[in-house]
């Protein structure tokens, strides 16, 4: 073999840091690139969310009405939220919020069943789904004066198929304290099952037909398949849902600001609906902004929950 003269193997040395400069050369015009590329989400990412959280936090420990002017905020420290927890109406709205919590379980397991039925059994899948997806997209003003007319306490469609059946004294559905809430629940299940009906049938046709085949040459039934492969094939489909609708249901606010106005007696009242007539009617923004911070930490913390506990049950 030849041998490398000394001039020669010099130079190799003297490429090496060469090419290594070039390629971190390179790397650096890359990253540049990159940034370059996510500065205009990263921009409204901190001035759309991550400032306003900061200010929030900052106003929560003041006294302060926004009209007034920056000059008279005043530092209060934890007052306002020692306030929060004795506050009757904030305790009501937060429990509302956790009942509303029940229309998760309920839409998602509708849903479920329609979208088992629709994926093997019905002809026209494409137009039942847009029919089931109508609700969702719809204006919610639109669909909560529809159910003003349906739920009115007299002349309303619901009341008069009751009294035809014989009950005299049928609820007064929106007007009734003690159905209220439970009214509002329906109007948010019946928009809320198109969106879950959509994803839950596309996690279905993502299950492999071979499991459902194995399934039937070793003698399963119908429940044994439902219970045993496609539920678990689901769980990360139903995971995702979970997560997504509970974070939605603290956030409710158009339905119960359009419908009742957190009424009767704010037995429809949650927190968001709260946080909105404290800072805007009452002028309360310091008070406002320590609900909102509790909002984002019950949040948080659900969430958090909801992602140790999903090793146990989710299969990817």
């Amino acid at each position: 073999m030849d041998q490398l003269s000394p001039s020669q193997t010099l130079k190799q040395r003297e490429s090496v840091p060469a090419k290594t400069k070039r390629k971190r050369t390179l790397q650096r015009k890359e990253n540049w690139q990159g940034y370059l590329f996510v500065a205009p989400m990263l921009l409204g990412l901190s001035i759309f969310t991550l400032l306003p959280i900061l200010a929030t936090m900052f106003l929560s420990l003041t006294d302060w009405n926004f009209i007034a002017g920056v000059e008279k905020i005043e530092v209060v420290g934890l007052d306002n939220f020692i306030a929060l927890f004795q506050d009757p109406l904030f305790l009501k709205s937060l429990k509302n919020n956790f009942i509303w919590l029940a229309v998760i379980p309920v839409t998602m397991a509708i849903s479920l069943l329609l979208a088992i039925v629709l994926n093997k059994h019905v002809y026209f899948k494409d137009f039942f789904k847009i029919i089931y997806f109508m609700p969702y997209i719809s204006s919610i003003v639109a669909v909560a004066i529809v159910y003003q007319v349906l739920f009115h306490p007299s002349l309303g469609p619901v009341n008069q198929l009751l009294i035809g059946l014989g009950i005299d004294n049928p609820p007064k559905w929106l007007a009734d304290t003690d159905y209220a809430l439970f009214s509002l629940m329906t109007i948010q299940i019946w928009v809320s099952i198109g969106f879950y009906l959509i994803i839950y049938i596309a996690g279905l046709q993502g299950i492999p037909k071979d499991l459902y085949e194995s399934a039937d040459i070793d003698g399963a039934t119908g429940w044994d398949k439902f219970r045993s492969i496609t539920l678990p094939m689901l769980s990360p489909t139903t995971f995702f849902l979970l997560v997504t609708g509970i974070i939605g249901s603290f956030r409710v606010f158009e339905l119960i600001a359009v419908t009742t106005a957190g009424g009767p007696a704010t037995s429809t009242s949650v927190i968001v609906y709260y946080l909105y007539e404290t800072a805007f009617l009452n002028l309360k923004t310091g008070y406002a902004s320590s609900m909102a911070i509790v909002l984002l930490v019950i949040t948080l913390a659900i969430t958090v929950l909801q992602w140790t506990a999903q090793k146990k049950w989710v299969n990817y």
